[in-house]
């Protein structure tokens, strides 16, 4: 799988912040075989989010972006709505699943607006800005990510399993 990492954070951008989260996705991916084609940090300006986005994944270089940062209440929290406009499709199911199984560590998982959603064949996932947080919400996704890039690849293989087998016939 070819990724993409997009941190999103006015201080790490200028140089004030050491970005963690974004070196974080990396080494994780890299553990999992994953190849790292990009890795960048921009100030959370939604337009240069966006640009950033669509440059991505209009490329055909890369099958998913994991963006990490901007999800929460801030008034300068941009990074969902970067997102949900540069997406064809929502995938809502990743940002609930990720929300579902932070609630059970915090009820601040509730002030999450993480999006996600597949522009061409690249599917983009917002994912908080801090490390520890990155790591349990990777957590819930990895499972699933192999199979949803396989599907947007439009690989052959990647129904199988799903049907059901033919009904037991008894004599």
């Amino acid at each position: 799988m070819r990724i993409a990492v997009l941190t999103i954070s006015d201080r790490s951008a200028q140089g004030e912040r050491e970005d963690r989260s974004g070196p974080l996705i990396q080494e994780i991916a890299l553990k999992r075989g994953w190849e790292v084609i990009a890795a960048d940090i921009v100030a959370d300006e939604q337009v240069e989010i966006e640009e950033r986005l669509v440059s991505w994944c209009d490329s055909g270089e890369i099958d998913l972006i994991l963006t990490t940062g901007g999800t929460g209440f801030s008034p300068r929290d941009r990074t969902p709505e970067a997102t949900r406009k540069v997406v064809e499709r929502l995938a809502p199911g990743l940002a609930e699943a990720m929300r579902a199984r932070s609630m059970s560590k915090t009820p601040h998982a509730m002030l999450s607006r993480a999006v996600a959603g597949i522009r061409k064949s690249t599917l983009i996932v917002n994912l908080p800005g801090s490390p520890k947080a990155v790591e349990e919400n990777l957590a819930v996704i990895i499972p699933a990510l192999p199979h949803a890039i396989q599907l947007l690849r439009e690989d052959p293989d990647a129904e199988q399993g799903h049907h059901l087998p033919p009904p037991h016939r008894t004599a």
